[in-house]
């Protein structure tokens, strides 16, 4: 069997010979782990590609997101090899994903940029981003021509009115959604508050020398907050149906996450300074809109 043959309508498998993908959509579901992607119904990301487990270079958003705006998608952990020939690969990859002939590791040097090259070849470059480490006032913004930072953390319905196309101008579209990040679209109210990942930085200022820690979930907290993260794959698959709708044919969407989460595995919640593998793991797909 092959992936064209799995693949439903209209996608097709994400490396065709080489033709022009016009518009690429670069959609990142900010701490969702493998298995919450894996446990969750996503009938609109099946129709873009076969979901695979990859590893991220990074635990924590800010970092993570840097990689793969250098044009270094999640790995596949390769062993036996020389991790030198994993990179030179993985950016050989950009050829077949945007139809630029001669496409390599020099394109991307000094800048190590993706939305540098991008714009280096014609592509208008835009972001919307959920979280507010990746703010405009970050280096991450460098490179792109319309950078913005959502005023609501759950808000991909909004990106998505606000992606647009244009025929005569190809697009790259890097999308950060924070549904999938603690609270998992929960009221933020209703939840404990955590230090820095509740406000992701904005009130850690306010207590430092003086906070209390803070209470540790229980086991049926981890598991209703696992529980809640596979909602929010699934509401955010419900939105992408219409994404997928208004995005012109030889659209290239490629779906992943920036890091995993920990829901108590050995004594461990969420992300960042933790060593877990379930905080590498991250879903990795991705296709073209025929």
């Amino acid at each position: 069997m092959t992936l064209a043959s799995v693949l439903p309508p209209p996608f097709a498998p994400p490396l065709l010979p080489l033709t022009m993908s016009k518009n690429v959509v670069f959609i990142v579901m900010d701490s969702c782990r493998y298995d919450s992607y894996a446990r969750a119904r996503t009938p609109n990301m099946d129709r873009i590609g076969l979901g695979e487990k990859r590893f991220s270079y990074a635990s924590w958003t800010s970092p993570s997101h840097y990689t793969y705006l250098m044009g270094m998608l999640p790995h596949t952990s390769p062993q036996g090899v020389f991790a030198s020939e994993v990179y030179k690969k993985e950016f050989a990859q950009w050829v077949p994903r945007l139809g630029i002939e001669g496409l390599s590791f020099k394109n991307f040097v000094p800048q190590l940029s993706l939305p540098h090259v991008l714009q280096e070849n014609g592509y208008r470059t835009v972001a919307r981003v959920s979280l507010p480490v990746l703010n405009p006032m970050s280096h991450l913004n460098r490179h792109f021509d319309d950078y913005k930072l959502m005023a609501n953390h759950n808000d991909f319905g909004g990106i998505i009115q606000q992606v647009e196309y244009d025929e005569d101008e190809p697009s790259f579209h890097f999308l950060n959604l924070g549904e999938t990040h603690y609270p998992y679209m929960l009221d933020g109210d209703s939840m404990p508050h955590i230090s820095g990942v509740h406000g992701v930085f904005k009130r850690m200022d306010d207590d430092l020398g003086q906070a209390t820690e803070d209470q540790f979930f229980d086991d049926d907290q981890m598991q209703d907050l696992h529980a809640q993260q596979v909602k929010t794959v699934e509401h955010v698959d419900t939105l992408l149906d219409e994404l997928i709708s208004k995005s012109p044919a030889n659209t290239h969407f490629i779906i992943t996450a920036d890091h995993g989460e920990c829901f108590g595995e050995n004594g461990y919640f969420g992300h960042g300074p933790i060593v877990h593998e379930k905080v590498m793991e991250v879903p990795f797909l991705e296709g073209v809109k025929r």
